[in-house]
C-alpha cells in the first residue's frame, strides 16, 4: 500500500503516529508545511519513503508529485491549503482522500457557511473524515460525512515515551507527591497562561511550598511573569522532558480555547492529575476522575481548583495519577494507524 501525508504544522506526537504507520508495511510519502518557530521540535524523518517541504511546491508541482506516487490513500489535514485541497479533489477517484480536522461545531455564522458550500467543496474533495472526538464528529456529520464515513482519535500522544515516563514518574510520587504545578505549551494569550500566573500568586500567599513550572515558548515569553515560585524553562524537547516531569506533580492547562489538547494526553499517559479549563477538549477523554475542570478566562475559578486539588492527601493524588494513565492508554500511535488504514477495507 503507498500512502501520501499532506500535512500543515508537524508536531512530535504526530511523527510518532506516522512512524506506526509506516510500521504497517506502507510506502509513505510526507509533505509538510516548515517547521513552526513557536514550537521548534528536531524531528527523525528518515523512515518516510519521500519527503517534502511544502514550501518549496507549487500547486501544480504538488500535484504532479503525489500523482506520480499514486498513493492508495490520501490524509490531509484541514483544508486550509488549498493546494492540498486540489490534490485530493483530482485524485478522488484514484485513491481514498481523508480529511483530518479538529475544529469544534459552534453553530458560528462561518461554520454554518462552510456546511452549506460543503456539497461543492469539502466533499467534492473527501471520501472520509478523521477527526479526534464528539464534537469534531459532530462538525464532520454536518459538513456532509456519513457516520460510517468518519473515524475518531485522529490525535494520539507518543505514548511509548510518556510510558516510560510514568515508570519513573511514578516511583518518585509515591515516595513523595511533589507540591509542583507543570504548564506545558505555547506562551500565547489563548493558552491562558496570564490567568495562570494570576491565579497562582494569589494561590501562593497560603500555599508557599507549592511552585509553578512552566514549559514553553511562544509570543508572550517576553511578557511572561517572573516571581518566586515561578520558574519558566522556555521550549524543551520531548525527549528531555523526563527530568521536570519527574519533579512536578499536577498538570495545569488554562486555555481559554483549544480544539484538543495532546499535551493533556501526554500528560495523562505520564500519570498527572489534571486541572483543565472548560474550553479544552481532549477532556473528553482524558478527564474522569483524576482531577477537575474550572471555567477558562476566569482566575477565580483557577484559583479554587488550585485549592482543592492543594488539600486532598497524597493517597487521593497517587489514585488519580494512576487513573490518568489509564485513560491516556485509551489511544495510542498503533492504534491511530490502524484506524486511518480502516479506511481502506
Amino acid at each position: 500500500m503507498k500512502v501520501s501525508i499532506l500535512y500543515t504544522e508537524l508536531a512530535d506526537y504526530s511523527v510518532a503516529c506516522l512512524r506506526a504507520l509506516k510500521d504497517c508495511d506502507v510506502e509513505l510519502m510526507l509533505i509538510h508545511w516548515p517547521i513552526n518557530p513557536e514550537a521548534p521540535f528536531k524531528f527523525d524523518l528518515s523512515f518516510f519513503d519521500k519527503v517534502h517541504s511544502r514550501d518549496s511546491l507549487s500547486d501544480l508541482e504538488l500535484t504532479q508529485l503525489v500523482s506520480e506516487f499514486a498513493p492508495d490513500l490520501i490524509l490531509s489535514s484541514g483544508w486550509i491549503d488549498k493546494g492540498y485541497l486540489k490534490v485530493c479533489r483530482s485524485m478522488k477517484d484514484q485513491s481514498v482522500c481523508v480529511l483530518s480536522l479538529d475544529n469544534h461545531w459552534s453553530g458560528s455564522v462561518k461554520q454554518v457557511v462552510a456546511t452549506l458550500i460543503s456539497p461543492f467543496t469539502i466533499k467534492k474533495s473527501f471520501h472520509k473524515a478523521f477527526v479526534p472526538g464528539r464534537v469534531q464528529k459532530k462538525y464532520a456529520l454536518k459538513l456532509g460525512f456519513d457516520e460510517g464515513d468518519i473515524q475518531t482519535g485522529f490525535y494520539s500522544a507518543d505514548t511509548s515515551k510518556f510510558q516510560s515516563a510514568f515508570n519513573e514518574v511514578a516511583k518518585s510520587k509515591k515516595e513523595s507527591f511533589l507540591k509542583r504545578f507543570l504548564y506545558l505549551g505555547r506562551y500565547t494569550q489563548h493558552k491562558g497562561i496570564f490567568d495562570l500566573w494570576e491565579a497562582f500568586l494569589k494561590f501562593r500567599e497560603t500555599n508557599i511550598e507549592w511552585e509553578l513550572w512552566c514549559v514553553g515558548t511562544g509570543d508572550q515569553f517576553e511578557n511572561r511573569v517572573e516571581a518566586e515560585g515561578i520558574k519558566h524553562f522556555g521550549f524543551i524537547q520531548p525527549a528531555d522532558m523526563l527530568p521536570v516531569l519527574k519533579e512536578t506533580g499536577v498538570y495545569i492547562l488554562p486555555s481559554h480555547f483549544e480544539p484538543w489538547g495532546v499535551s493533556v494526553h501526554e500528560m495523562a499517559v505520564a500519570g498527572f492529575p489534571m486541572l483543565l479549563s472548560d474550553k479544552i477538549g481532549s477532556k473528553e477523554s482524558f478527564l474522569d476522575g483524576n482531577g477537575s475542570e474550572f471555567k477558562s478566562s476566569n482566575s477565580d475559578e483557577l484559583l479554587r481548583a488550585m485549592h482543592w486539588i492543594a488539600n486532598l492527601d497524597e493517597h487521593e493524588l497517587l489514585n488519580m495519577s494512576e487513573k490518568s494513565h489509564q485513560l491516556g492508554m485509551k489511544n495510542t500511535p498503533e492504534i491511530w494507524a490502524e484506524r486511518l488504514m480502516s479506511f481502506l477495507k
